[in-house]
Parts: C-alpha cells; structure tokens; sequence
C-alpha cells in the first residue's frame, strides 16, 4: 500500500484573467491522479520577479496528499499546465498564463535534471511563503527551516493579499 505524503504546489498567473487562471487551476489540481486537494491559501497580488516589465502576477499555493512519487506528481503537474494554457516559455522569468511549481514534497531532497525539491528558489520569494504560510506556516522545508522563519527573513517585496 502506497504512503500518502504532502506536496506543495506554488500556483501564479499574470495572463488572460491571472485571477480566474489560479483559481481555475485550483480546481484542476483537485483531479491528479491517486491525490487529494485539501488546501488553498488566499490568492495575493505579487510584482513580478526577474523581468519587471510584464503585468503583475497573481500567486497562491495549494497543498495536496498524493500517493505518487515526486517524479510522476511533478509530470502531472506538467501537464496540467499544458491542458490549462501554457505554452513553452519564451524566456525565463517571462509572462505566463499560468504555472505549477512543486515547492515541497514531503521530506524529500531531490536534484535531478528534471526536478528539484524543495523548490530551489523558494526561501527567497515572499510571493510563494506568504501563501505558504497561509496553509502550513509551521511546515519543515527540507533543508531550509520552517516555513514561518524563513518569511520572516525576508522583504515584503510587493505582495498584498486580494480579498
């Protein structure tokens, strides 16, 4: 029998309606295969990263329980971007209508070509541990410390919750 085990997905849009895009993915992540949604943090409005000239970015994060392996809950969470719009990026850091990143996945550490969990960046983003923080403040992040004394390291950097 398979183990149920945590995942964290970190959920953004700034394209076609960013706010409808995060929470229709919201719904979608509900369907992985062998998972179940149990969270949704509030939705937050975030300047975007990297490449300033593109519209803001709606972020939130979903926690899930899945039965499948790092690897093939990354490779549905893929897909599901396909299915829900997005296109290969043009440019690192660029718009998007919307993107699933696997910030943690239960105690796993993992670097592959494919796949780095915890997610390699996320200790240093605000839009992705003020949401966290929102579902799983006391959460252990692999490596990294809890997730409410990681966000408190950190700048604001421009994040304001919607609603």
């Amino acid at each position: 029998m398979q183990h149920w085990q945590p995942a964290y997905v970190g959920v953004g849009s700034n394209l076609d309606g960013p706010r409808e895009r995060v929470l229709q993915a919201f719904d979608a992540l509900a369907f992985i295969p062998d998972s179940r949604l149990w969270a949704r943090s509030p939705l937050y409005r975030t300047a975007p990263q990297g490449r300033t000239d593109q519209p803001q970015f709606v972020n939130a994060v979903a926690g899930l329980l899945t039965q499948l392996d790092a690897s093939a809950f990354h490779r549905e969470l893929q897909q599901l971007q396909r299915q829900l719009g997005r296109e290969p990026a043009a440019q690192r850091w660029g718009p998007r209508v919307i993107d699933l990143d696997l910030l943690v996945f239960g105690a796993e550490q993992l670097a592959t070509a494919e796949l780095t969990v915890p997610h390699p960046r996320m200790a240093e983003r605000a839009f992705v541990l003020y949401p966290l923080a929102d579902i799983a403040a006391f959460l252990e992040v692999p490596g990294l410390g809890q997730v409410s004394q990681l966000l408190q390291r950190l700048p604001e950097q421009g994040v304001r919750r919607l609603d």
